[in-house]
């Protein structure tokens, strides 16, 4: 019986490709190593070379050594802000284009006749301005639908605001009289509903409404005692507060600017002033400021 022949084993042409394969990656690990002994530190090379040209070229600098690698610091002690907290406020407020001083002084200039009668009264200090309208002058009793002569000292309030940034609440307030109506149950919606028509009368006019908030205090913030008509008097007012920037705005809202006062850790608060644009010409409106024989 003839023996059976073994196949042949095919031979492998391609035995190659795992020698090329082998060759290619000590290649590029080559080429890795020769790039990475050829790099230079720019920052290295760039100290000693203008620390060589120093010693050559300036006497005094022959003495000092040649920094190599990052300089550690020569004490541990923090350094001491070049501006105190104070001196940040301070610096802060005194600028001579500073927007609250100039809001001030234009709402004192514009409305002297209401000022000198106590229908008006601006105040303020280096985190806000307040500008203090008595409600009279703005609103019929027991109601937020605003008068004639509130649309125009709102206007020419407004334009004196537009051309600022800073941020702008409007605080309602009023005395302990009890309401009870359909549409104001309480006088939390009573001085709610009146600062929200001052905002909507401001944003009418061209203000940001993106400055503008409202909020309303009813008879709970008191400035004078209510067992008397004028001291009820006094507690029934709209407030507009411009803040110097946002987190000051919101400070004051929790609390209104009614007891406010600016402690330490609202100064720090404060100390950046808000953007202010190109100042451009405001609409200028002849506005008669209303005669207090008109105002009960």
């Amino acid at each position: 019986m003839a023996r059976r022949r073994q196949p042949e084993e095919h031979v492998n042409h391609e035995r190659w490709l795992v020698s090329y394969a082998d060759f290619i990656t000590l290649l590029f690990a080559f080429f890795v190593v020769m790039y990475s002994i050829s790099s230079i530190n720019e920052g290295k090379y760039k100290i000693i070379s203008e620390a060589l040209i120093g010693v050559f070229t300036d006497s005094d600098r022959a003495l000092k050594p040649i920094p190599i690698g990052e300089e550690r610091p020569k004490t541990v002690t923090p350094a001491k802000p070049l501006v105190k907290d104070s001196e940040q406020v301070d610096a802060g407020i005194a600028g001579a284009s500073d927007p609250l001083k100039s809001i001030a002084d234009d709402i004192s200039a514009a409305f002297g006749d209401l000022i000198s009668s106590n229908q008006m009264t601006v105040r303020g200090n280096e985190l806000w301005v307040e500008i203090e309208l008595n409600s009279s002058l703005l609103f019929g009793s027991g109601d937020a639908m605003p008068s004639d002569i509130a649309f125009n000292i709102i206007d020419k309030v407004a334009a004196i605001l537009r051309p600022f940034d800073n941020p702008i609440h409007v605080e309602g307030f009023t005395d302990d009289q009890p309401i009870r109506t359909a549409q104001y149950p309480t006088n939390w919606e009573l001085s709610s509903a009146r600062s929200a028509s001052i905002v909507r009368m401001l944003a009418m006019q061209g203000v940001n409404p993106g400055r503008l908030a409202s909020v309303g205090y009813g008879e709970f913030q008191p400035v004078a005692n209510n067992a008397t008509a004028e001291g009820r008097a006094r507690n029934r007012r709209v407030v507009l507060v411009v803040s110097r920037n946002l987190d000051v705005r919101r400070s004051l809202t929790g609390t209104g600017t009614a007891h406010a006062q600016p402690d330490a850790a609202l100064k720090r608060a404060g100390t950046q002033t808000a953007p202010t644009p190109v100042k451009s010409p405001g609409r200028e409106s002849a506005v008669n400021s209303p005669s207090p024989a008109l105002i009960r």
